[in-house]
């Protein structure tokens, strides 16, 4: 009982280490991952360009035919 460092004695009388994880090491989340923004969740991920959302010309059809329609 007179320790003041924090460690704690083990069985055999040694004070016990603790490991405390190196900065930028990978560690286990534990979280919801359905909390979190998948790339499929956004126009981009569906394929959408960035900033082509109102006027769709013709480049965006011929783009989005199928290719069993071919040329």
């Amino acid at each position: 009982m007179g320790e003041q460092d924090g460690a704690r004695p083990a069985q055999g009388g040694e004070p016990e280490t603790v490991v405390e994880p190196k900065p930028g090491a990978t560690r286990l989340v534990f979280d919801d991952p359905l909390d979190r923004q998948t790339s499929d969740d956004t126009d981009s991920g569906w394929g959408e360009r960035p900033g082509g959302a109102g006027g769709r010309g013709l480049d965006w059809y011929l783009s989005q035919r199928p290719p069993h329609h071919g040329e």
